[in-house]
This record gives C-alpha cells, sequence and structure tokens, in this order.
C-alpha cells in the first residue's frame, strides 16, 4: 500500500520464491507498507499466525527502463528473414511469410527454396543466382548493386544487434527455472542462462506495451510440438528479443508459436505448421516446413 492506497500489480511464483510486479513504476522518494496476510498457507495447508508486515522507501529516482535491442536496417528494410547461408523451405505444403527475407554473403541460390507464391514481400540477394520456381518477380538481386549492398549491411546490422543482446548486463534474474521455463509468467527484463533453454508448455509474458524482454541464451533454445509463448497485459512482440548462443542453435517446434525477434549464432528450425510472429535472424541457416512468419507490428 501507499498510505491506504492498494497498489495493483500481479504476484508471480517460481517453487517458494513469490514476487510482486507493480503495474506501473512507483513513485519515488515515497513509502510503502507490504503485507503477506494469514491467506498464504503452507504446502500442507497450515495459515500465518499473523500478517506479515514490513516497511520501505523508494529511492529518489525511478529506474531507466530497459531499451529494446536496435535491429537498425534489419528493422528499416522490413526484414523478417534474414541469414548469411541460405533459407529453405523443407515441406511439401507451403509457408507463409510476410515481410522481407534476404542472405548475405552466400548467392541468392540458396534461397531458391523459397517461392514468390510463399512471401509478401521481396526476396534480397547478393547475385542474380536466384531462380525459385521459376518466378522471380519478388526477387530484387543484383544488378542494381545497391540490392546486394541493402543485404550485406543488414547481414552486418543482424550481428550488431546479436553482439546488443548479448552484452547487455545485470540481469533481472540468472538461470530461471535452471533452463525450463514452460507454464511460466515471466515479467519484463532481463534473463540470463549458461545453459539451454526449453520452453516445454506455454510461457506467457506479461506487460506493458512499452515493456522490453532480453533472453540471453548461452546454449540452445527448444520450443516443443504444440507450445505457445503467449503475450499479456499489452505485451508485443517487437520487444522481445531471444539471443541463442548455442551451437545448434533454435528449434521450433511442430505447430509451435514463438513471439519476437530471435537472434541465433547458429541455425533457426521451424517445423510443420509452427508460427512466428517474429523476426528469424540467423548466422547460419533458416529451415521452414509450411510455416507461418510474420514480421511483428512496428
Amino acid at each position: 500500500t501507499d498510505g491506504t492506497t492498494p497498489v495493483s500489480g500481479a504476484v508471480t511464483y517460481l517453487g517458494t520464491t513469490a514476487t510482486f510486479t507493480p503495474a506501473s513504476n512507483l513513485a519515488p522518494s515515497t513509502p510503502f507498507t507490504a503485507t503477506i496476510t494469514t491467506g498464504a498457507k503452507d504446502l500442507a495447508g497450515n495459515a500465518l499466525a499473523a500478517p506479515f508486515v514490513w516497511n520501505f522507501t523508494t529511492g529518489t529516482a525511478v529506474a531507466a527502463a530497459l531499451a529494446p535491442v536496435d535491429l537498425l536496417t534489419v528493422r528499416d528494410n522490413n526484414f523478417v528473414i534474414l541469414t548469411k547461408t541460405g533459407i529453405t523451405n523443407t515441406g511439401s505444403n507451403a509457408s507463409v511469410i510476410t515481410g522481407n527475407i534476404g542472405a548475405s554473403p552466400i548467392t541468392a541460390a540458396a534461397m531458391n527454396g523459397v517461392f514468390c507464391s510463399e512471401i509478401t514481400g521481396t526476396i534480397f540477394g547478393v547475385d542474380a543466382a536466384y531462380t525459385g520456381s521459376g518466378a522471380v518477380t519478388c526477387f530484387a538481386g543484383n544488378p542494381p548493386a545497391s540490392n546486394k549492398t541493402l543485404v550485406d549491411n543488414a547481414v552486418l546490422d543482424m550481428g550488431t544487434a546479436y553482439n546488443d543482446a548479448e552484452g547487455r548486463t545485470l540481469p533481472d534474474a540468472t538461470e530461471l527455472g535452471a533452463g525450463d521455463i514452460s507454464g511460466l509468467t515471466i515479467v519484463p527484463g532481463l534473463y540470463k542462462w549458461a545453459s539451454g533453454l526449453l520452453i516445454a508448455s506455454d510461457v506467457t509474458l506479461s506487460g506493458s506495451a512499452n515493456d522490453v524482454w532480453i533472453f540471453q541464451i548461452a546454449q540452445n533454445l527448444t520450443v516443443s510440438n504444440g507450445v505457445t509463448v503467449l503475450l499479456s497485459g499489452g505485451a508485443q512482440a517487437k520487444n522481445i528479443f531471444w539471443q541463442v548462443g548455442g551451437g545448434t542453435g533454435v528449434a521450433i517446434g511442430t505447430t509451435a508459436h514463438i513471439e519476437g525477434t530471435v537472434l541465433a549464432i547458429k541455425a533457426i528450425t521451424l517445423a510443420t505448421g509452427a508460427v512466428a510472429n517474429s523476426r528469424l535472424l540467423a548466422q547460419t541457416a533458416v529451415t521452414l516446413d509450411a510455416t507461418t512468419v510474420t514480421q511483428p507490428a512496428p
């Protein structure tokens, strides 16, 4: 409470730790009272004998909010998939891609598995080698040289964005869920794992439209079949960043759904029917299989 006024917010749980996140920043230089009521019980159902109360006073200034990762020309040129070694579509059914895609420095032929009929956008390459299904109206290769420069610069900026995400310091939590965040509700912040990260059941990212999540994952990211990353409270995909440093990369399971920009040092693979409201930025390859990929709303 702020005096006698209740402070609205949400309580989340991880093991024996309960975390209260206010709906908005607490006022600076203000005394507050926190209370755990006798409604709190242990696993056997025994309630607290009496409320537990403590007081604190906030600091003189509101802490700076976590800034989103700057995607630079990746964002400015509406890239939804960007790689260094190519984009393939392995399924017998078409994928649906909304946004521009590109690859550099590999030849544009490394994107022949993606057809113009599958993309609402443009395929950018470093040369004129893209043939696709025979229709090439969606392709902007070389000539002119400006198209090569555009995709080259975007790939450089993809690396800059990866380094930005990887280099953020002072995480709000380390090793959350011991590398398994299945079923959790996660508030905005910077999260760090020295291991891989598993999402085996739906996970919720709960925050406002301006809140930011950055997930620093030293090893691989695995999203199991049928699992959904849910957004609540106005959270937006454009403010979510998955930085993945593992030697395999990112595996999104059959019919799974992910939100946010994925920055992988290696590959990103989406299984049959997966949905990504995401930018997929891989420093090796991206593989699709009758998947739907849409760049997040600006």
